[in-house]
């Protein structure tokens, strides 16, 4: 980094995704009473959305409820690449489950893509829609060879692409597959026009409205966190993590978070969608903003609750960005987290045989514009039943013994492995030895605290057991949160509850 850039510009001080800051969504109140509804979704991203949307379409009178508020979680922060390009998967999906599902899965998301251009061009909506070439680079040697039996893959599946050792970019690499033909869009412009639709069609949406369990039978009932009840003949669980965990997804599933900043670059950028092979990632896509090519640099992937200071892997991301285009102004940064399942297909579908009016929508590993589209038509065939050839390969009660095993394996080894080093952490700091606008885990009258000291000087404790299983959280430099290394459960600096699947603030501590 130079020293002019030093002297000169500095990281935005909170995380703010630039789709929020510049789309004005409406606004809705909680739900007050008991409601009786045909179908109720839970969770206001683009799942919830898209399907409530089509829906509503279909004749329904649909409620959706939102824990806080939408667009609020992943869909807020995501990249907003429209594409079926998933990293390298379709080799890897031959492998372990054929051709005929690999192709399902690619044809899945290239319907989902073109589902949502035909929307933007039937409704007119303005949200800065363009079709980009999607490439997959590499500069590590041993990535070549995958790189090379991943075009193999799109020869095989009749994927339009291409194998190249250049980019358009202004930089050297060893490798790359291009697929032809992908998009970007502003994802909550695109939304919003949704939601008018919903809500000028009848459907009812609430903000701050938490799901906190289910009564099952024929007839579904929600209860909400304020006593009310949402009855329906189908229930849908769209939020990030099901409210519902009626399928184990806990153990089935492990979260990460990974970064974006948003850069004006002293580098003309040419255009195009990228992300590299190896680790640690780097996607590259643009937006326009006030006329001018806005640079989104994400990547720095790692499971929620571990690894090195988050704010790390910002400085990592602002690095790269300076040396590759140069930096000229530094205007955004958030994180976001994804879900990825055992296979790294989504859980789409009903819960289970014995749930028939249950449904769930979760898993898109990082690329939830496509596959969140996909789990929407795939939902509204289900529920109309219409025939849909994506059923099985979506299905959430699917356990393939190659390789979910193997991950269900590793992935709890690392949730116990982690549960138990957190009981065992002993803490040495006070919160006294915090500074102004830090956070740290602190012994507190012999026992493990959580603290942060806002600006003002004034500390907040709380409980570092997390609420959902018990494990120990682990605080979030970059974003200023408490998350758990073990299920992905994310905390605000007073203990409430961001992001499941735990639904019950933690306990908050008097200061001594």
């Amino acid at each position: 980094m130079t020293d002019n850039y030093k002297d000169h510009k500095q990281m935005p001080q909170f995380p703010e995704p630039y789709w929020r800051e510049s789309a004005e969504l409406p606004r809705f109140n909680q739900l007050e009473e008991d409601i009786d509804v045909h179908i109720a979704i839970v969770g206001g991203g683009i799942s919830g959305i898209t399907t409530a949307y089509l829906l509503i379409k279909e004749g329904f009178k649909v409620a959706m409820i939102d824990a806080g508020n939408l667009l609020n979680g992943t869909t807020g922060h995501t990249t907003a690449k429209i594409t079926a390009q998933h990293g390298l998967i379709y080799d890897e999906l031959i492998s372990n489950i054929g051709e005929e599902k690999a192709r399902n899965y690619y044809d899945a998301n290239i319907e989902a893509m073109k589902f949502i251009q035909s929307t933007i061009q039937e409704n007119h909506i303005d949200c800065d829609f363009s079709e980009e070439d999607a490439y997959i680079f590499t500069n590590d040697d041993q990535y070549v060879d995958k790189l090379k039996k991943e075009i193999e893959a799109y020869r095989k599946l009749g994927i339009n692409g291409e194998f190249l050792e250049s980019l358009p970019l202004d930089f050297s690499i060893k490798a790359a597959v291009k697929m032809n033909n992908q998009a970007q869009f502003h994802p909550l412009k695109y939304l919003k026009k949704l939601i008018e639709d919903i809500t000028n069609q009848g459907g009812l949406i609430f903000e701050n409205t938490t799901a906190v369990r289910v009564e099952r039978g024929d007839r579904p009932v929600i209860y909400t966190r304020d006593g009310h009840a949402i009855t329906c003949d189908q229930l849908i669980s769209c939020s990030h993590f099901p409210f519902y965990d009626g399928g184990f997804y806990f153990s089935r599933m492990y979260a990460e978070r990974s970064y974006v900043i948003a850069v004006k670059t002293e580098k003309e950028y040419p255009g195009g969608m990228y992300i590299n092979a190896e680790q640690p990632t780097r996607s590259l896509r643009y937006t326009m903003h006030n006329g001018e090519k806005l640079l989104l640099i994400g990547g720095e992937n790692h499971k929620t609750g571990q690894g090195i200071p988050t704010i790390q892997h910002y400085e990592a991301l602002e690095e790269f960005a300076n040396e590759t285009f140069g930096i000229k102004d530094y205007l955004f940064r958030w994180s976001t987290q994804d879900l990825t399942t055992l296979d790294k297909i989504p859980y789409v579908g009903r819960i289970s045989s014995g749930k028939p009016n249950i449904f769930v929508a979760t898993g898109y590993r990082k690329w939830g514009m496509t596959n969140s589209t996909a789990a929407a038509l795939l939902l509204r065939d289900l529920i109309i039943q219409k025939e849909n050839r994506y059923e099985e390969l979506y299905t959430p009660s699917r356990f393939d013994a190659e390789p979910s095993v193997k991950n269900f394996l590793i992935q709890n080894a690392d949730v116990a492995k982690h549960l138990i080093e957190g009981k065992l952490e002993y803490a040495l700091r006070s919160a006294d030895d915090l500074e102004n606008d830090e956070g740290s885990v602190v012994n507190v009258d012999g026992k493990r605290a959580g603290a942060y000291k806002d600006e003002k000087g004034e500390v907040h404790l709380v409980d570092t057991t997390c609420t959902h299983m018990g494990c120990e959280i682990e605080w979030n430099s970059g974003d200023r949160t408490w998350d758990c290394p073990c299920h992905g459960s994310r905390f605000s600096i007073t203990g409430e509850v961001i992001e499941g699947p735990a639904k019950r603030p933690l306990k908050k501590i008097d200061p001594i």
